[in-house]
């Protein structure tokens, strides 16, 4: 079918552009080559059409390509996502009593006690408030830094 295309595409030129038929009614140079070209081309489709279309197209190498765009996601968002969740969840099987953690919401808390889904997590500078979290709700252990920051000096100028 490509080669039917490219031999009209060949064949049909006016005034020396490729592809550009003549006006209305105009006979002038390359006039005839164009119905010459354009009653082969019928010709040739006539003859494909007759002759069953050609091979038909292999599945093949459409198969290959999808198959190796699978292959790509995978190995660049399928398993780094699956290797971060297993992390997360062996971090929030480690956690233990006494552990201060960090929640999802950005808030510090010590744990007070563990259980089955969902610790209770004593907030606050003043400890005493015990809220209960899932175990999901937990990113990170860490302690919170609450050193203020360094004061300024007079020759010291802050973006």
């Amino acid at each position: 079918m490509t080669q039917i295309f490219s031999a009209l595409w060949e064949r049909t030129t006016f005034l020396g552009i490729p592809g550009m038929p003549p006006p209305d009614g105009a006979t002038g140079v390359g006039g005839g080559e164009v119905a010459q070209a354009v009653n082969d081309t019928a010709a040739t489709v006539g003859d494909a059409a007759a002759n069953g279309g050609g091979e038909p197209a292999s599945i093949i190498p459409m198969i290959l390509m999808f198959g190796g765009m699978f292959v790509v996601m995978y190995f660049l968002m399928i398993r780094p996502q699956r290797k971060r969740e297993q992390k997360m969840r062996e971090l929030q099987a480690a956690i233990g009593v006494n552990d201060e953690i960090v929640t999802s919401g950005g808030l510090f808390g010590k744990i007070i006690s563990v259980g089955e889904d969902c610790f209770l997590v004593e907030f606050g500078i003043n400890r005493g408030v015990h809220i209960p979290v899932l175990k999901a709700d937990v990113v990170s252990v860490r302690t919170p830094v609450l050193t203020p920051p360094p004061k300024e000096t007079e020759g010291s100028v802050r973006d």
